[in-house]
């Protein structure tokens, strides 16, 4: 069986997987560098996800690259002048979130089933709508963008596994892991700066 994995896996899927998961680490660390390394694994990943019919999931890793290069200059030069704060969405932001869950769920939705020859329409949207969502959090140093990547991850590790995408269900596991810690990592920092306020 593990045998019958490597030999399905291409050097694109392991650059892709070992760029991605030093990525998520450093982002869980709150290393704006981690984009860069982002970057370098979106350009491999997207290679893999239309050989994999997976359309939904190679537009949704053409928007994590927009988002890494505006999530990098965000962190580093924002408006803020200096490298942005972790903050907790307020009532606005959680109107947007809930815009681009369903706005991106149905948009893919409709694309795949009525455009493409996808056989996971549904999950394919999914993940991409929720993932959309917690990309757009990240960038802009939100805690909950955690959660909302969680559900993405909870979502694609049995679609990854039906793809026969093996590393990037592990990959995606991991990212599930990392994500937990990355939440209390950010917490921790979130609730040592609010007492340094009072």
């Amino acid at each position: 069986m593990m045998q019958e994995i490597l030999q399905q896996t291409t050097w694109t899927e392991w650059l892709g997987v070992f760029f991605s998961m030093i990525q998520v680490v450093l982002a869980s660390r709150n290393n704006s560098n981690n984009y860069l390394f982002g970057i370098a694994g979106i350009s491999l990943t997207l290679y893999v996800m239309i050989t994999a019919k997976l359309y939904a999931e190679f537009t949704l890793n053409l928007y994590y690259l927009g988002m890494s290069i505006y999530g990098w200059l965000f962190w580093k030069y924002g408006k803020q002048k200096e490298e942005a704060k972790i903050s907790r969405t307020n009532a606005t932001d959680k109107w947007i979130v809930l815009g681009i869950v369903s706005f991106t769920f149905g948009l893919f939705w409709l694309f795949l089933t009525q455009y493409t020859d996808s056989d996971v329409p549904i999950w394919d949207s999914l993940v991409t709508a929720f993932a959309w969502a917690g990309m757009w959090l990240m960038a802009k140093r939100k805690i909950e963008n955690w959660i909302l990547l969680n559900i993405s991850n909870f979502i694609s590790v049995p679609l990854m596994l039906h793809k026969n995408l093996y590393l990037y269900a592990g990959l995606t596991v991991f990212l599930f892991v990392v994500a937990v810690l990355g939440y209390v990592k950010w917490n921790k920092i979130l609730k040592e700066e609010e007492y340094v306020k009072r």
